[in-house]
């Protein structure tokens, strides 16, 4: 019996490997995950990869054949979307409303009124902070997203500051208790 259905997006960061381990956690803890990329998530995680974690297709193109309306069935299905890791090109192209990739159709056919929404940002520093960052992080939480703070510490740039993804552990845990506390509604 599934503990829950999540919606896991990836866009293109080198922590994307560790987007893996939240997937590995939640299909371990019972937990149906189906996954969707942007285009430059896959240089830097497989879809195999993505496939052999969930046990599901990675929803990967809009316009694979037989999939057309796929943005509109998977955000039905999903009890819950987490965007891991969320770039700043994700964060600011979610937050202008885009929607020419899996992800950004997504959000927009999410019912963001009556289902969780989260994202766990990765970036530079610098990039974390820039207002038009900044200012899309604050129209996505108006619009009731939930941002899981990156932290401070190295990154892969060499230098250090905020921006460094979540601890996946810790990210998979609050999935999970959500989705605890969503069943028991």
């Amino acid at each position: 019996m599934s503990r829950g259905n999540i919606l896991l997006c990836l866009s293109g960061s080198i922590s994307a490997y560790k987007a893996c381990t939240v997937i590995s956690r939640l299909t371990q803890a019972g937990v149906t995950v189906q996954t969707a990329v942007t285009p430059g998530a896959l240089r830097f995680v497989g879809a195999a990869t993505l496939e052999g974690l969930s046990g599901r297709p990675v929803f990967s193109d809009l316009w694979e054949p037989g999939r057309a309306m796929d943005h509109i069935s998977l955000a039905r299905e999903a009890d819950l979307a987490l965007l891991c890791p969320a770039t700043a090109n994700t964060v600011n192209r979610l937050a202008a409303g885009l929607a020419d990739d899996p992800v950004g159709a997504l959000f927009l056919a999410w019912e963001h009124d009556k289902k969780p929404w989260w994202i766990a940002p990765a970036m530079n520093h610098r990039m974390w902070k820039h207002p038009a960052t900044e200012a899309s992080l604050a129209k996505l939480r108006s619009w009731g997203v939930r941002v899981l703070d990156p932290v401070d510490g190295p990154q892969a740039c060499g230098e250090t500051g905020p921006g460094r993804l979540a601890d996946p552990e810790q990210i998979a845990a609050e999935v999970l208790a959500e989705l605890g506390r969503l069943r028991k509604q």
